[in-house]
């Protein structure tokens, strides 16, 4: 039983775990940011897309 006890302090008194957590934690915010940004860039670069094509369309039909 005093082995559980000293690891789980070991464990407690060890950076590294913590470390990991921060990390990993940024690795997450910096994935989300970049997935929300794909989406809203494809989003605008479709309807930039799609005023050309109405511009392009209207300027043919004449």
């Amino acid at each position: 039983m005093t082995s559980h006890f000293k690891a789980i302090r070991n464990f407690l008194k060890e950076e590294q775990g913590p470390t990991t957590v921060e990390y990993a934690v940024m690795l997450a915010m910096i994935v989300g940011v970049c997935i929300v940004s794909v989406v809203y860039l494809a989003a605008r670069t479709g309807d930039s897309f799609d005023t050309s094509a109405g511009a392009i369309s209207g300027a043919t039909s004449n």
